[in-house]
């Protein structure tokens, strides 16, 4: 027990001694310039260790993958690996934490802030030219592949429908002519076709023998089409001896004999003589004949049963009619919807037929001016924000004398915006740098994917600055994929012994909804804080 407490003890410490940590050659770059990021891997010669490979580095773009350069120290390892990595757009950028197997033990680095710099152009040595006047180029014109398409599946589906129509058509007529009459008339077709001058081939009794199989398949057993000449003959004699049909004993035997010698003359390719064959022929009409003379007729009670079997018959009819018409309709309902939505754009045709919730609520919603927190923060919105309670964490209270935050919508939802109003019990300014690297974090650690980060200083009407961080990031869906793009504004103002904040979260694909959050900010209107003294002016 001694030893494996031991191995056990010696295999953490062997994972304890791993170390990975990431440097970088700057913090800042020029836009397009290479970044240079360094993993430093220090661990037991015997471990197998597992690099990140791919585009682990977004919103940083990977442009160069650099060999592992490996050093030792007796049973100790340092593997170096470098990334080359670059951005094609200013602001500040978070480079994810990126994970290092190590035997199989993972380790994470920490994530990196840095800053992409715009390139800076000397307009006095550089030609310039006059701006161009606006150029009319009309409008964009309307994609009709999607309705080529549509249109060559609308013509497929017609045709099928046709098809199966006037199959079922052919059939229903087939049945509308007795049975009786359709046997005699293709046994005379049969004397008049080329086949009768060929009797006792193997066509010829194929199709004497199918007529008299429809007609018994019709009149009598519903399985004879499908029935071999043995099954056909043991199920009449069943039908006999149950009584149904008065068939006689003649009768069946010489149907068997036939059916028999049409079986030779298919299957064993057997020659059969003309004058056997014209017998044949007489005898399958007189099997016809007395066959409809053993059908008993039918009682008034079969014909009622009938009448009503016909009757349902018509009325489950017109209900496909109407079934199959309302389903035409809707198709080339949504046939016009796609056809108008891919000619005016999805965009004009949600809003013509549909309407727009957010362009509505900018345009025709009423929208309420509230102050809130104390000292106070004033906002415009479409909705008033309602207080969400909130207790100090245990031990906060030595350092904040309040909290109030205010909230409308949760972050799941197209718009959020939430109004946080911190006080501290002494006279103190807030690390500003601090808080946004914080709520950064907050972002990444929530799976943003390509977290885009920009900040700048903002001004209130009435001359209170602060500093407002702006970007995007994509939502991670349940299964690990990117999700809708999301866009934040969070500003920050500090005084001494109080913090303001007002964060908005909206769905960055919605159109209008720039507009919106635009309308809000511009109304943000904050109360200087007069309960303690101003220790620089704020910021």
């Amino acid at each position: 027990m001694g030893r494996i407490i031991a191995l056990l003890l010696f295999l953490v410490a062997g994972y304890a001694q791993a170390q990975v940590r990431a440097e970088l050659d700057s913090t800042k770059i020029k836009i397009g310039e290479e970044l240079r990021y360094r993993l430093v891997v220090e661990s037991d010669t015997t471990d197998l260790v597992q690099m990140p490979e791919g585009q682990t580095f977004l919103p940083l773009e990977v442009i160069e993958s650099y060999p592992i350069d490996t050093s030792y120290n007796q049973q100790r390892q340092t593997l170096i690996k470098e990334y080359g990595l670059t951005q094609f757009d200013s602001g500040q950028y978070l480079i994810p934490r990126q994970r290092v197997v190590i035997g199989e033990k993972a380790f994470f680095t920490d994530s990196l802030l840095i800053e992409i710099e715009d390139v800076v152009v000397d307009t006095t040595k550089q030609k310039m030219f006059d701006i161009r006047e606006k150029m009319d180029v009309g409008n964009r014109p309307a994609s009709f592949g999607w309705l080529w398409i549509l249109l060559a599946v609308a013509a497929i589906g017609f045709g099928i429908y046709w098809f199966l129509k006037r199959k079922k058509e052919l059939e229903e007529a087939e049945e509308l002519i007795p049975a009786y009459d359709e046997a005699i008339a293709a046994l005379k077709a049969l004397d008049d076709s080329p086949l009768s001058a060929q009797k006792g081939s193997k066509d010829y009794y194929s199709a004497l023998t199918e007529i008299v199989k429809r007609y018994l398949d019709r009149e009598v057993d519903a399985t004879a089409l499908e029935s071999t000449s043995a099954e056909l003959i043991t199920r009449l004699q069943m039908h006999k001896d149950a009584g149904s049909f008065a068939f006689s004993d003649n009768m069946i035997r010489a149907l068997d004999s036939i059916l028999r010698r049409a079986d030779l003359v298919k299957f064993a390719k057997q020659e059969i003589a003309q004058e056997i064959a014209a017998a044949d022929r007489q005898e399958i009409e007189q099997v016809v004949n007395l066959t409809k003379e053993a059908i008993p007729e039918p009682t008034e009670e079969d014909l009622l049963e009938d009448l009503e079997y016909q009757e349902e018959l018509r009325r489950k009819e017109i209900r496909k009619r109407w079934i199959l018409g309302s389903l035409g309709g809707v198709a080339v309902i949504l046939l016009a919807i796609v056809i108008t939505a891919n000619v005016m754009g999805y965009q004009n045709f949600k809003e013509t037929f549909i309407g727009d919730a957010t362009k509505e609520m900018l345009e025709e919603g009423q929208w309420y001016t509230s102050e809130y927190g104390n000292p106070l923060v004033i906002l415009t919105t479409p909705e008033i924000l309602y207080r969400v309670d909130m207790e100090l964490p245990e031990g906060a209270d030595a350092q904040i004398k309040d909290i109030e935050i205010f909230q409308l919508g949760e972050e799941s939802d197209d718009l959020s915006v939430t109004v946080n109003v911190t006080e501290y019990n002494l006279a103190q300014q807030s690390d500003v740098k601090k808080l946004i690297d914080e709520t950064l974090q907050i972002f990444e650690e929530n799976g943003a994917q390509n977290l885009l980060i920009k900040d700048e200083s903002f001004n209130t009407g009435k001359g209170l600055s602060g500093t407002r961080v702006f970007g995007s990031f994509n939502e991670t869906k349940s299964n690990g994929k990117k999700g809708r793009k999301i866009k934040y504004e969070h500003y920050f103002f500090s005084q001494p012994g109080l913090l303001s904040q007002v964060r908005i979260l909206y769905d960055g694909e919605d159109p209008y909804m720039e507009k919106v959050v635009k309308r809000i900010t511009e109304s943000i209107e904050l109360e200087v804080n007069q309960g303690l003294p101003q220790i620089g002016g704020a910021q």
